[in-house]
């Protein structure tokens, strides 16, 4: 609580699904200056306006989260707007917060940034050992960069920058457009759908069989804030829960929660994506004490309790 009581924090992102999840926490432990720039007031792909949020907010801390992303069928869709807007918006703000010379700048990555064939679990060390799989490497190398970045940084003028891997984000909140979304809310938007008009079965695209690792994004934005606070090196450092499930087990789980009893199916002609992650997360152990506490099956049960009780919502977001 003493530690953010008096520290101005801005958290870029932080309207959206995992940021306003960070706001609150910082809320929780104890922030009463927490500024949440939107896009219309600050486009933080101009210098001159990331600058301006700098002079403005007068941030000790500066949380990164703002992002363009989406499934697999947004990022093939959107390589060339996924790298520009996520590499300039980084590059961005990390110079800003160099020149005005910033307590603490956090960064949050992606699971996506590591090779397509790593050993499992992934380990920090192995992020530089490949390229990307090739669906989303657009947007995932927009984003190593900011790795770079904040080293270089670190190295040649001391700046306070660290950089955060969470793995596949859900909960609450998500978005659920199956033109963007991410796997699990396109699944039970899908099953629930499916369910509502009496379907006898759910398209599901690839063939089940690649595995995913999942975190609840309370755990993250947990994890955000604690690292924030307490972590303070070189090393990037993953965020994960320590699951590994196949995407056809997934749909499964899914399915019986949301109570849809037709058939599923698979496309076969629609790519599967990386074929496995998963993640060792023991240096967030080691380095700030944080561990994902949320099972999937009870993460997955909230999800679908808030999106059932706010589908409007949801489906207009």
């Amino acid at each position: 609580m003493s530690f953010w009581k008096n520290r101005r924090v801005v958290v870029s992102g932080g309207s959206g699904f995992l940021g306003s999840f960070v706001v609150e926490n910082l809320r929780s432990a104890g922030c009463r200056e927490i500024t949440v720039p939107r896009s219309h007031e600050y486009d933080l792909r101009e210098m001159s306006e990331a600058l301006r949020l700098f002079k403005d907010a007068r941030p000790d801390v500066f949380i990164h989260l703002a992002a363009v992303v989406g499934g697999i069928g947004a990022n093939r869709d959107n390589p060339g707007r996924f790298f520009y807007d996520n590499a300039i918006m980084g590059l961005n703000v990390i110079e800003a917060a160099r020149v005005v010379g910033i307590e603490k700048f956090v960064c949050a990555g992606t699971v996506c940034s590591y090779p397509k064939f790593t050993p499992v679990p992934f380990r920090e060390e192995n992020v530089w050992n490949g390229y990307p799989e090739e669906t989303n490497g657009p947007y995932v190398l927009a984003k190593k960069m900011l790795v770079v970045q904040l080293q270089a940084y670190r190295q040649q003028y001391g700046m306070n920058g660290i950089y955060l891997t969470p793995v596949n984000l859900y909960g609450p909140r998500d978005n659920f457009d199956l033109e963007t979304s991410h796997v699990i809310p396109a699944l039970i938007r899908k099953c629930w759908e499916a369910k509502q008009a009496h379907a006898a079965e759910v398209l599901a695209w690839g063939t089940g069989s690649a595995t995913r690792e999942f975190l609840y994004v309370e755990d993250a934005a947990e994890a955000i804030v604690l690292a924030a606070e307490k972590y303070a090196k070189f090393d990037l450092v993953n965020l994960g829960s320590g699951e590994e499930i196949s995407i056809r087990d997934l749909l499964e789980q899914i399915r019986s929660l949301v109570g849809f009893e037709g058939k599923l199916r698979w496309d076969a002609t629609k790519p599967d994506g990386q074929p496995r992650r998963g993640l060792d997360t023991s240096r967030a152990l080691a380095e700030f004490g944080w561990r994902g506490k949320t099972s999937l099956h009870d993460g997955l049960r909230k999800t679908i309790q808030w999106f059932e009780s706010n589908v409007k919502v949801a489906m207009r977001a």
